[in-house]
């Protein structure tokens, strides 16, 4: 049984009240800050770190805090709301800007920290915005020592902890002391861990009795109980205080519970060994704790188990790069419980997949895409029509707007999507992105075989150009029976897209076309599956597979593959070879299994309209509808050939996703 219950039957488990920030998170691993090029960007702050992680482990959390009226305002909430953790209690300041902190990662025991925290909004959290329905909506409500600091946010902070008290929502106060906010340090000396003083002691003291469940490290309760030097003393000195239950986090050697009466040595408290990991980054590594605890503890779990959970959470969280992104999903944790992860966790493949496949993501349980990342095709509709080159970006960008014209006739937000290429269709493919649809992006170089790339070799430094929501799309003339030599090429340079997708974060869709086989056979089904077969026996695990149409028992046999190595993949998609429309509607007809999404279609679509636009003998109008009347026509295909009508379905939001 738990040491702490909690009440049931509420809409939330979990609210946490505090900061809310931007992290810019040093790419340079090694380098003094003053000497980093580059930043990723990430969701921060200690109880925004705890209400995600929270989230993705299955909690039903929401933050309370404040955000300004602005683009990372913005990014904050959609990333919170992506993992399924309501923010209907985030306040937006129409006058202060979102929060900021630029971490470095030097060495593993430096870790320089500045926090861009002046007049920033989350410390604008204003008390009135908090409602006490809420508050009494929810299981528990943390609130973390930064939030206690300064008058404004800890009158926040101290009328939630009223509603609390009125409605038995168990309150827990995650110390997080950090000197620099409370004004004990330079400004830029965010790193610092624990000055000793008197005034921070007496102002977490007041408060301390208001708690139900203290967490912090060693120094955090030196800091909380005023005894410098003496953590024994000092927690002795916080139970005078508070009856409250206090988990002392002790790095990598645990953490353990003081319930009652503080022993006479630590050692003799209910202790959870910790984890022995590499360490990447350890900033984080507290909030990770802290959600896997409440997670364990909210389901009633006892302490055993819940620090069980807490503490692989942080060890994970240590070993990556961020800290609200880097949180472990519930197949990770299932994953490093079940005696089969790797010691060194950063080279635990099957850990880094699960992390990128089972965390939330936009679903795409349906797919119907407009194909024309076609390069040397539409270099010779124009050459065959007599029309200048630079004709063709133009053409590209009207394809948009029949995209457009069949998501609005068809329904299809959410369900719709684009393959674009940027040697003509740059402007076609910035006007695509961002507005909800499915965008890939092709980098083969048109017709290689071997394969090689487009714009270049270097594709890692391409991709860290692209919109991450943009997929690679990577089509490669393949067969299983190609000559060793040039089969093991074609191998290392898809083993290059895999690698580089890992790094970026891009999703990867795979387009396999075996060469001298014949379509819509058996022995093109044959063919197709052993391709696919190899492709995972080197390793490789796409998102998405692109494949020509297959007979069902191709399908069938592909779904068994699929579910026996990659039961996370998203699915396959058709291609259509040029064929005609009625062609690929009987091609859909024997595909009815749930893995195949959908369809990604190009020259059929659009190959007779472009040539009479580039001809001069339809106008930009006539071709779009002409596109578009295509389109339609094939999607009323697709959704005539589903056994339950897939656009009865609709793409929830991310955020219900994954509530």
């Amino acid at each position: 049984m738990s040491f702490l219950t909690f009440p049931a039957g509420r809409r939330f488990d979990l609210a946490c009240l505090g900061r809310l920030a931007v992290d810019l998170y040093a790419q340079q691993v090694g380098s003094r800050l003053e000497d980093v090029a580059s930043f990723a960007k990430y969701l921060g702050g200690s109880s925004a770190n705890i209400a995600f992680g929270a989230a993705r482990l299955g909690l039903r959390s929401a933050m309370v805090s404040r955000v300004g009226d602005e683009q990372m305002g913005r990014f904050l909430v959609e990333s919170l709301q992506r993992e399924g953790c309501d923010t209907s209690m985030v306040q937006v300041d129409p006058e202060r800007l979102t929060a900021l902190a630029i971490l470095g990662l030097k060495d593993r025991d430096t870790f320089p920290l500045l926090f861009y925290r002046e007049n920033c909004a989350d410390m604008a959290l204003a008390a009135d915005g908090i409602a006490e329905d809420f508050i009494a909506s929810c299981r528990a409500l943390l609130i973390t020592g930064t939030h206690l600091s300064q008058p404004v946010v800890r009158a926040a902070s101290t009328r939630a902890l009223a509603h609390a008290a009125r409605h038995g929502t168990r309150r827990v106060l995650d110390i997080d002391y950090r000197p620099v906010l409370w004004g004990l340090t330079k400004r830029g000396d965010g790193q610092t861990r624990f000055v000793p003083d008197a005034r921070v002691t007496a102002s977490l003291q007041e408060l301390l009795p208001q708690f139900d469940l203290l967490i912090g490290t060693e120094e955090e309760f030196l800091i909380a109980g005023g005894v410098p030097g003496d953590l024994l003393a000092s927690l002795r000195r916080v139970r005078e205080i508070t009856s409250a239950a206090m988990i002392v986090k002790l790095g990598p050697l645990g953490c353990c519970l003081v319930a009652g009466a503080v022993p006479e040595r630590l050692e003799d408290a209910p202790t959870s060994a910790g984890e022995r990991v590499e360490v990447l980054n350890v900033l984080g590594a507290g909030d990770a704790f802290a959600a896997g605890l409440l997670t364990g503890l909210l389901r009633g779990e006892d302490f055993a188990a819940a620090a069980r959970i807490a503490n692989a959470c942080g060890a994970i969280v240590v070993s990556r790069h961020a800290c609200a992104p880097a949180m472990p999903t519930p197949a990770e944790l299932a994953h490093w419980f079940g005696g089969r992860r790797d010691a060194n966790v950063a080279a635990d493949a099957t850990l880094a997949h699960l992390h990128r496949t089972t965390a939330a993501r936009a679903a795409w349980d349906e797919l119907n895409v407009l194909a024309f990342d076609h390069r040397s095709q539409f270099f010779e509709l124009a050459r065959d029509a007599g029309a200048p080159e630079s004709r063709v970006p133009l053409l590209k960008r009207l394809l948009v707007r029949a995209t457009e014209r069949v998501e609005a006739s068809r329904e299809l937000r959410g369900r719709l999507g684009v393959l674009v290429d940027e040697v003509y269709g740059q402007d076609a493919l910035h006007a695509a992105t961002g507005r909800g649809w499915w965008v890939g992006r092709p980098v083969e170089l048109p017709g290689s075989r071997p394969l090689r790339f487009d714009g270049g070799a270097s594709l890692g430094t391409r991709l860290l150009q692209w919109p991450r929501e943009q997929v690679v799309k990577c089509l490669v003339h393949y067969h299983p029976d190609d000559a060793v030599d040039l089969r093991l090429e074609q191998e290392a340079r898809l083993q290059e897209v895999w690698a580089a997708t890992r790094d970026s974060g891009h999703e990867l869709l795979l387009e396999v076309i075996p060469p001298r086989t014949p379509p819509f056979s058996e022995e093109a089904d044959a063919t197709v599956l052993r391709a696919v077969q190899r492709l995972y026996t080197i390793g490789l695990k796409p998102e998405w597979w692109k494949l020509a149409p297959m007979q069902p028992a191709g399908w069938q046999a592909l779904a068994a593959l699929v579910a026996a190595r990659d039961p996370t993949c998203r699915g396959a998609v058709i291609l259509g070879l040029n064929q005609p429309l009625a062609e690929l509607a009987r091609g859909f007809a024997a595909a009815t299994h749930p893995l195949v999404k959908g369809f990604m279609v190009g020259r059929s679509l659009w190959v007779a309209p472009a040539s009479a636009w580039l001809r001069g003998e339809i106008a930009d109008d006539a071709f779009v509808a002409a596109v578009a009347a295509n389109f339609e026509n094939l999607v009323d295909a697709w959704r005539a050939s589903r056994p339950t009508p897939s656009h009865s379905l609709r793409a929830a939001p991310a955020s219900a996703q994954s509530a």
